[in-house]
């Protein structure tokens, strides 16, 4: 073998070795998806009877990690939101209850702190800081005040993230929507559909650097109202359902504030509409970065604020066998689909039996891509790493919420 040659070789070799080690290394970029009042029986892949259709988010949960024990920070959406984007436990800045503008809480049971704090790191300056790209899109409901909104905390580009909780104004859940952080579509333009559109943009648009994109749905919040053609089909599936569609139960509300019966059997077809429109928001998301051939790049969480409504606004879906639903510290009021697909580490099909939390992504994601979770005061949530690759061991005794 010539000079030339050997030297060619010992090249190619080395090469190929800081090829393979800045492949190990490379930055996995990030997709959070969060579904607003999305109850734990919602989804195919943990209730295999499931009156609505969710293929695409069952097929993420078979293509990665299904936990089976994964909780919201707080029965209901604010407070969560605020554990999401902190690791912190939403209580410790009596973030106590869903930010409405009134304080003392719906019950003035708790004082109610009704904005997060610009000092409070969250997870998207945590990843600025580390290179990452940043987006937002739906709802955000952490602050009176657009000083207080995503792009004030860490987000390039916010779809739709204001004080509202809900798309109350303009045609609600189609265009005009009445939002002054969305532009309006043509006439008619579906909200959940609009908002993965506007996802699959930027990540093509950022396809070449590690990102951050959260779709945080404003679905599956009331007002009940979908796509007519879902709709229709649900109405035909629910003329088959029959049973009793309430129980004998009433779940009380403290400080006499009167009982709620609970929904038993998931018949809605509105809900039912609004379920699979979501589910196909976040199959557009998959498919583009699939058509991109980022899946082997980019980490797929998926996870709901609270419990589904089975005691008010509509009670439009069930939670059993969990009892209660939004509102309520039962099961079915904080249990929720918690899924993460990790190319390299979630073996498909994979699930986990340990309780995780929603808190629990900001030093997951912070920590993978090579920051150091660290905040205005203690990082509740824990690294799901050991867990993601199988192991059986979490550093974490307890959960806590208000």
């Amino acid at each position: 073998m010539t000079s030339r040659a050997l030297s060619f070789l010992v090249f190619s070799a080395s090469f190929a070795a800081a090829s393979f080690l800045h492949a190990k290394s490379k930055q996995p970029s990030f997709v959070l998806f969060l579904v607003d009042d999305l109850g734990y029986m919602d989804i195919g892949a943990y209730n295999p009877k499931c009156f609505y259709d969710t293929p695409n988010v069952d097929a993420l949960a078979q293509s990665g990690m299904k936990f089976t024990d994964g909780y919201a920070a707080n029965p209901v959406c604010s407070p969560t939101r605020f554990g999401i984007q902190t690791g912190r436990y939403p209580s410790r800045k009596d973030a106590t209850n869903f930010f409405s503008g009134r304080r003392g809480g719906l019950f003035n049971s708790a004082p109610l702190h009704d904005r997060m704090d610009l000092e409070e790191v969250t997870i998207a300056e945590a990843l600025k800081k580390k290179g990452y790209a940043t987006f937002f899109a739906g709802k955000w409901h952490l602050g009176p005040t657009e000083e207080f909104w995503p792009t004030k905390q860490g987000y390039d580009i916010n779809i739709g993230g204001w004080k509202h909780g809900g798309p109350w104004f303009g045609k609600k859940y189609f265009s005009p929507y009445g939002n002054p952080r969305i532009k309006d579509g043509p006439l008619g333009e579906h909200l959940p559909d609009r908002l993965a559109s506007d996802t699959c943009r930027f990540i093509e648009t950022n396809k070449d650097k590690p990102f951050f994109a959260m779709l945080s749905f404003y679905s599956v919040h009331t007002p009940l109202i979908g796509r007519p053609d879902l709709v229709e089909k649900y109405k035909k599936r629910a003329a088959k359902v029959t049973g009793a569609e309430f129980g004998n139960e009433e779940m009380v509300w403290p400080k006499n504030k009167g009982s709620r019966k609970v929904r038993i059997l998931q018949k809605h077809a509105v809900y039912g509409a609004m379920v699979e429109a979501m589910d196909l928001a976040v199959g557009k998301v998959l498919a583009k970065l699939e058509a991109l051939g980022l899946n082997e790049e980019v980490v797929i969480a998926f996870t709901s604020d609270n419990g589904g409504l089975s005691t008010s606004e509509g009670s439009p879906t069930s939670n059993l066998p969990l009892r209660g639903g939004k509102g309520w510290l039962y099961e079915g009021g904080i249990r929720e689909a918690f899924l993460v697909r990790w190319p390299g580490i979630t073996k498909p099909g994979s699930s986990s039996a340990h309780p995780v939390m929603s808190t629990d992504f900001f030093p997951t994601f912070v920590k993978a891509a090579g920051g150091e979770p660290k905040g205005t005061g203690p990082i509740d949530g824990v690294d799901l790493m050991p867990l993601l690759k199988g192991e059986d061991n979490l550093e974490r005794e307890d959960l806590y919420r208000h």
